[in-house]
């Protein structure tokens, strides 16, 4: 039995899904064993597999390239203890009018705010579009959400870093 499942993305990230030479297209067939079925000028993406854990996968894979990240980032999805989270930064604004400056609050100046996040909590962070998306293992995708999220509510950067600084180290301390 063939399950199928049908992804809108922006028209932006076909390409990047596609790959030079449909090389990405190709490896996530492969790693999959799903079939992708991509209507550019739409940006409707059809999966198909007769694994549906893998075309789940497959799914949360594109979803995350549909989110910004890179194809390399997206396959970490691949590896069981890794997840994807997707947070709207429309859900934390009042005004739509702000929502550039408040994912301005995420990335930080040259982005270090965003590195910082990331390497405190060894995930990858994609700020595209209404989204801010998170990759990483299970255990360590709620730091980093709790980080964003008081950063979207507001909260001081020094707060945050000091909450995430201790939270990493009781969260990574040796065994």
């Amino acid at each position: 039995m063939d399950f199928t499942h049908d992804l809108k993305i922006p028209k932006a990230r076909i390409a990047v899904l596609i790959g030079e030479k449909g090389e990405v297209k190709k490896r996530l067939e492969a790693e999959t064993s799903c079939s992708i079925s991509i209507d550019s000028k739409e940006g409707d993406v059809s999966i198909q597999g007769s694994d549906s854990l893998k075309l789940y996968t497959l799914k949360e894979i594109i979803t995350a390239i549909a989110r910004g990240f890179n194809p390399e980032i997206a396959e970490r999805l691949l590896k069981q203890d890794y997840a994807l989270e997707v947070i709207n930064v429309h859900d934390f604004i009042p005004n739509p009018n702000h929502a550039e400056r408040i994912k301005g609050r995420v990335i930080g100046e040259k982005g270090r705010s965003r590195e910082t996040i990331e390497r405190l909590t060894r995930t990858s962070l994609s700020v595209y579009g209404k989204t801010i998306s998170i990759i990483g293992e299970v255990e360590t995708i709620s730091l980093a959400r709790k980080a964003v999220e008081a950063l979207l509510s507001g909260s001081t950067h020094a707060a945050v870093y000091r909450w995430l600084e201790k939270a990493a180290k009781d969260f990574f301390k040796p065994m």
